[in-house]
């Protein structure tokens, strides 16, 4: 076991209660202990952290005001007993018909001006803004440098934008 757990669970019960006294509810305070050590450990990844125990007691009683705030917050602008004849007249989130259409052919001239582009510029604006890859993989899978990574993306970024901006000009 690492220091971070052998610390953690001498001490799991005593930031459980501490966390109840604030919170007042046993699950919650039990999922905030469990957040507790899960955010100490990604704090200690990133540095060391001298005292522990008081690191671990601290963050637990972060978490359980967070908490309360959130809790505060979302009793002040939810609506907890909305009937469903109310919540049917809430408008949906979803385009009309023509929006779907304008959009459809947003997408068509995106498609169209990505394929005009030269093949390495594709492949970098597809891994980039699709596959999510950074610019360092994209240049390491391709075997170029990140400026001309980041040129071939500034690239096929105006070039697309250009195309669907000729669209949408009167």
């Amino acid at each position: 076991m690492g220091a971070l757990t052998n610390v953690f669970m001498g001490v799991r019960q005593s930031l459980m209660w501490s966390v109840m006294r604030i919170v007042r509810d046993r699950q919650i305070a039990e999922d905030l202990t469990q957040e507790t050590y899960i955010r100490a450990k990604k704090a200690m990844d990133q540095a060391p952290v001298e005292h522990v125990e008081a690191f671990l007691h601290q963050t637990a009683r972060n978490l359980a005001v967070d908490h309360l705030r959130r809790k505060g917050t979302r009793s002040r602008i939810e609506v907890a007993d909305a009937d469903s004849l109310a919540m049917q007249h809430v408008a949906e989130d979803v385009l009309s018909i023509e929006d779907a259409i304008i959009e459809r052919q947003r997408f068509g001239l995106f498609a169209q001006a990505l394929s005009g582009l030269p093949e390495r510029a594709r492949t970098v604006m597809i891994l980039s803004r699709v596959e999510n890859w950074p610019n360092r993989r994209i240049a390491e899978h391709l075997g170029i440098s990140e400026r001309t990574v980041f040129s071939d993306l500034k690239l096929a970024m105006g070039h697309c934008r250009d195309a669907v901006a000729r669209y949408e000009k009167p």
